[in-house]
């Protein structure tokens, strides 16, 4: 019996052994095939003038790849993108024709459209509102911004700069959730009102709370939220001082930022 037992463990074995030796040779053979092939096509390649690099465009209308590439000339004109916010109208009208035709997912796009275009001409009246001229600086025209997500009426951002030499105010209002979240941390907690930390402190702009900040690098910043969802940043970048901070905020009407924004 234990014989047999030792027979069969030794045929399994073998035949194990085999299997694996076949099976390395066959690693084996494909290696010397595959390097076999590489020597191959390098020696084709330098009769026919060099090998192509692997990651080139191949494929017609690839970049790189168009007649005369090489010698095509830079781009150094071009007015960019209009950019015009979403027609509140038309896509309201699209909403409604796509909805009766069962068309959710245009409708839906609509709608957002739609929205979006509204939280743009509200950014807009907003911007408009804001002073020309602050402190004895004068508005940056190519630096006014209004942006928004579109979604939930959340991320609406407008932004405006005003410099004159090196002293410059850069001022957001925005619906910016982490912002007012940090904000109001500051503002709700007592502990941070009588720590002595000398770079913040809690202050007050036309009845609104916010926070002001000095840093050497960067200057003076000022946080107010001025609702439950918005607030304005003003950064000022060689301010004299801080009373010279607080008295260019005090040229913003901030209940009329508010109620244009809608907020309570």
């Amino acid at each position: 019996m234990n014989k047999k037992i030792w027979m069969t463990a030794l045929l399994v074995a073998v035949i194990s052994y085999a299997g694996l030796a076949q099976g390395v040779v066959g690693k084996l053979k494909q290696k010397a095939g595959q390097a076999a092939d590489r020597a191959i096509d390098k020696k084709i390649d330098e009769k026919v003038g060099g090998n192509q690099p692997a990651n080139t465009p191949s494929g017609p209308g690839q970049p790189g790849n168009l007649p005369g590439s090489g010698n095509n000339p830079s781009n150094t004109t071009g007015g960019g993108l209009v950019v015009t916010p979403p027609n509140v109208r038309e896509n309201m009208a699209d909403a409604e024709s796509a909805y009766k035709s069962a068309r959710y997912s245009d409708a839906r796009y609509a709608l957002k459209q739609a929205m979006l275009g509204v939280e743009m001409e509200i950014g807009n009246k907003v911007l408009k509102s804001l002073p020309e001229s602050v402190a004895g600086l004068s508005r940056k025209a190519d630096a006014d911004q209004v942006t928004s997500t579109g979604y939930g009426w959340v991320g609406l951002t407008i932004h405006r700069e005003y410099a004159s030499g090196n002293k410059q105010l850069n001022v957001t209002i925005a619906n910016n959730s982490a912002w007012m979240s940090a904000v109001n941390m500051y503002l709700s907690n007592a502990n941070y009102a009588t720590t002595g930390e000398q770079n913040w402190k809690q202050t007050k702009v036309k009845g609104y709370r916010g926070v002001i900040e000095y840093h050497e690098s960067s200057g003076y910043k000022l946080s107010v939220p001025i609702g439950q969802s918005s607030l304005i940043v003003w950064e000022g970048i060689n301010f004299a001082s801080e009373q010279d901070m607080m008295n260019a905020a005090s040229s913003f009407d901030l209940d009329g930022i508010k109620n244009k924004l809608g907020e309570k």
